[in-house]
């Protein structure tokens, strides 16, 4: 019985560490901190440089446990909109939707593109949240999207998920230095145009 307690508090401080490391690198993320190195990471985490890879055989490791930790936190924000209401309705509820997901991930997001070419983690997680958001696009305005022949469908698809992507908020937000309401308006304003064209 004597030893229990020593091996279960070592295992215990190892969890800390570890789960200490992974907040590390996501709070960075968080802070526009896009390629954080194992010392930044480590000093955030308040643990040694070897204590990372301690915890992580590599970089991609760790990226993996941030994905996964980082799912478990924001996953509710990638909850469908509401999909009942107008066609008006239904359109703000998808770009307020997309805008509520970009205030909570949109630096983590930045940092998963700009890592993407050498991480096969971050190339899955984009992809799944790609998918899963067009998905959500088709969902939202399946009625308008059924009116139209197979290869205008995919077409108009593509194009309101590029007028409301992460990436579009991204440029717009950052690149042209919108405020969330202008954002909100040029969105808004896209897609309104583009289910219209046809109809």
């Amino acid at each position: 019985m004597t030893s229990v307690a020593p091996v279960d508090g070592r295992n215990l401080r190892a969890a800390r560490n570890r789960d200490a490391v992974v907040h590390a690198i996501l709070s960075l993320y968080a802070e526009g901190e896009l390629r954080p190195g194992a010392a930044a990471i480590a000093a955030r985490a308040g643990v040694s440089q070897s204590s990372v890879f301690r915890h992580f055989k590599d970089i991609e490791a760790l990226v993996q446990a941030a994905v996964e930790a980082q799912w478990e936190i924001q996953h509710d924000r990638f909850a469908p909109p509401p999909a009942g209401g107008t066609r008006e309705e239904r359109v703000a509820a998808m770009v307020e939707q997309r805008l509520a997901l970009y205030d909570a991930v949109g630096n983590a997001s930045r940092a998963a593109r700009v890592n993407f070419p050498e991480s096969p983690t971050l190339q899955r997680m984009l992809r799944l949240r790609r998918t899963l958001l067009r998905d959500q696009v088709a969902e939202q305005f399946a009625t308008e999207l059924g009116r139209r022949d197979a290869m205008t469908r995919e077409v108009l698809l593509d194009a309101i998920e590029a007028a409301c992507c992460l990436e579009q908020l991204e440029y717009l937000r950052v690149d042209r230095a919108l405020t969330r309401e202008q954002t909100r308006d040029v969105v808004t304003f896209t897609v309104r145009a583009l289910l219209k064209k046809g109809t």
